[in-house]
């Protein structure tokens, strides 16, 4: 099915969102973090700019994110993902499984860390088990994700022969889950060279990704149906040369 955010999002594209004249290849699994401040009267969501001189988006501002990697579902947590969340991240994948989805959430509270320094969950007196080195900098802060309070937003697929595609899943996560933050990451030299905290109705104001827009619509939809895990999550992809929005 279609509706009027999966057509908006089809006018928004650019042209060189809709160049499709690359070798197909397979989505590569992602996942990205949306977040949002709620303390004021505005809700507020966090965004970075991404390096110009990177040859992907150079300039944009996007969530931190990033690929999953195979050890991400293996990370010590305090909790686990809601059941509703666990169940819409298993839907329409090869292979679905507990493990899968808690590497989905994991993977994005990995590389929030590794793209802005703030590590997400809950800091406790022993450190937590880390698969790989990558989580390194969780043990050292003895900070454990805190899966219970990550909810899944979106999910979309980069239309077919660009030049990269991901399978992505955007979660959101309250400013309060920040346990700990790691100072230098960000800088004129890093992968994002600063991010700011913007109210979630003037970030689409800002040079964003198609993407990115079309889901703080969604992130805003969510808040003001007051975030429950069992509401449901638009799936955005591309088929037969037309853009879908459905709903999980």
């Amino acid at each position: 099915m279609t509706d009027d955010l999966g057509k908006r999002m089809a006018d928004k594209m650019t042209a060189s969102e809709r160049d499709q004249s690359f070798p197909d290849s397979e989505p590569r699994d992602a996942a990205t973090i949306m977040l949002i401040d709620r303390a004021g009267a505005q809700p507020k969501v966090l965004l970075g700019r991404r390096h110009a001189g990177h040859k992907f988006m150079p300039g944009k501002f996007v969530f931190p994110g990033g690929r999953i990697e195979a050890q991400d579902r293996n990370m010590e947590a305090a909790t686990e993902l809601h059941p509703d969340t666990q169940a819409k991240l298993m839907e329409r994948v090869a292979n679905p499984s507990g493990e899968l989805a808690r590497g989905f959430a994991l993977a994005a509270v990995r590389e929030m860390a590794e793209e802005t320094g703030l590590l997400l969950g809950v800091q406790q007196e022993a450190a937590p088990k880390t698969p790989a080195e990558d989580w390194a900098a969780f043990a050292e802060a003895k900070v454990f994700p805190d899966l219970a309070q990550m909810h899944f937003i979106a999910r979309a697929i980069t239309p077919p022969r660009r030049p990269r595609r991901f399978d992505t899943r955007f979660f959101t996560a309250d400013a309060t889950l920040i346990a700990h933050e790691i100072e230098g990451v960000i800088g004129e030299n890093s992968e994002l060279v600063e991010l700011v905290w913007i109210p979630i109705a003037e970030a689409t104001t800002l040079d964003l990704p198609t993407i990115t827009g079309v889901v703080l619509e969604e992130l805003a939809a969510r808040v003001a149906a007051g975030m429950a895990h069992s509401l449901p999550v638009p799936f955005y992809f591309m088929q037969d040369g037309k853009f879908m929005r459905e709903l999980l």
